[in-house]
This record gives C-alpha cells, structure tokens and sequence, in this order.
C-alpha cells in the first residue's frame, strides 16, 4: 500500500485529505537539494473525471538527461480512489504514479511533473505530493494556471518568462517554451527552488511545447487509458 510521509494511509475522503494539507504542505522544501542528475524524470495521468470506478492510468518515464531519449518507462492504473475534487488532484493520482514508480527502471534523480506544485490554493499540488511521497526532487509543469496572476509582459518569443504571484507573493513562473502558444505555468514540486525548476524545465526543451519529460509521459499515460478501455469493448 501506498503510505503518505509518516507512514499514514492514504485518505479515503476529501474532508481526511483536506485535514492533512497544512502538515504535508510544511514538509515541502522550496530550495535546491538534488544532486547530480544523470536521469531526468516525467510522470503524468490520465483519467476521466465522471468514470464511476475512479480509474487512474498513470505513467512514469525516464530519460536521459543529456541527449533527452527515453531509457525508461512505466506505467500502472488504480480504481476506487478518491473523486475528482478540485484541489485534491494529487490524492486520486499519486497512488498510481507511486506503483508505476515502484516498476521504473532505471530511476530519474528529479522528475517533472504535468501538473501544480506549489502553484497552488494551499500551496500543496501534485508535484509536492508526489515529491513527499517518493522523496524525490519534483517540479510542477501545468498547462493552466490554477491561482494567481502573470506580472508584467510575457511576450510571444520561445524562452521569455514572468513571474506568477498570489498574494503578494511569488509561487512560480510562466514560460513562453514556442511561439504562438499558449505558456506553461513552472512551480517548485519538493526540493527545488523555482529557480531551479526553470532552469530544468527550460534544459528539457526541444522546440515543442511541452518539456521531453512530461511530453512522453503525457503519452504514455494516454496510451495506457486508451489501451485499457480497448480491453472492455
């Protein structure tokens, strides 16, 4: 069984996982402790937010940090965890990420996950989780921004950045990774600064919108859904 930091189950209801945010959420550290990475990670998951048996295909891969290959890959699924709840998204996916990560080899020395870190209304999304629970340096790339807003310009120019605040406080980056498109929204996950996870994000690039890491494990995790409802018809 996947256990939160602690050794404590993983909540069975929103109102359990509401009650343990403020304790998990002080646990996440916002500096650089990584090390040396020799292999890049990228985790992601794919569900459909009405299916009734709460099915989670989740995927993690493994890449190679110089070249960006994928040397690695994962995947596993879980039913009857907890709903969709808007701000719980880590509690219904990480069971998941955590059996695939069990299976992947070799093992990334920091992943990146597609989704929130501390970008978020308590300061505690997927990637944060997902660090907690693997010990391992994470950083939130999403798609959207969850809280907060962009200061100042972004232009549409590859590589240009702003900071994302809330409250008068910075929680993360917005970055133009192509132009034309829409940018990606970085935050520190666990044992990265945001700093840090711009800089990661911004070497994992290759002319796409997205990052290698979360990119393939976008597909992955797409392909493993897909394959599965195959299976039913």
């Amino acid at each position: 069984m996947v256990r939160l930091p602690g050794g404590l189950p993983f909540p069975e209801t929103a109102a359990e996982a509401r009650r343990l945010i403020p304790d998990l959420a002080a646990r996440v550290e916002t500096a650089d402790r990584i090390g040396e990475v020799g292999i890049i990670g990228g985790a992601d998951a794919s569900s459909t937010r009405f299916d009734p048996e709460r099915a989670v295909h989740a995927a993690m891969v493994s890449l190679d940090a110089r070249s960006l290959q994928v040397i690695g890959q994962a995947g596993a699924a879980t039913v009857g965890g907890l709903p969709y709840v808007p701000g719980l998204l880590g509690f219904r996916e990480v069971p998941a990420l955590a059996e695939a990560w069990v299976r992947l080899v070799p093992k990334p020395d920091l992943i990146l996950m597609d989704g929130h870190g501390i970008a978020h209304p308590k300061g505690f999304g997927i990637a944060c989780l997902l660090g907690l629970v693997l010990d391992v340096p994470t950083i939130g790339v999403a798609k959207s921004i969850l809280v907060g807003e962009v200061e100042g310009e972004l232009p549409d120019v590859p590589g240009a950045f702003a900071p994302l605040a809330w409250k008068g406080r910075r929680i993360g980056t917005a970055l133009r990774t192509r132009r034309g498109a829409k940018p990606l929204y970085i935050s520190t996950g666990h044992r990265v600064s945001l700093e840090g996870a711009l800089a990661w994000v911004e070497r994992s690039l290759r002319g796409r919108r997205l990052p290698e890491p979360t990119r393939a494990a976008h597909d992955a995790a797409g392909a493993l859904r897909l394959s599965a409802m195959g299976a039913l018809l």
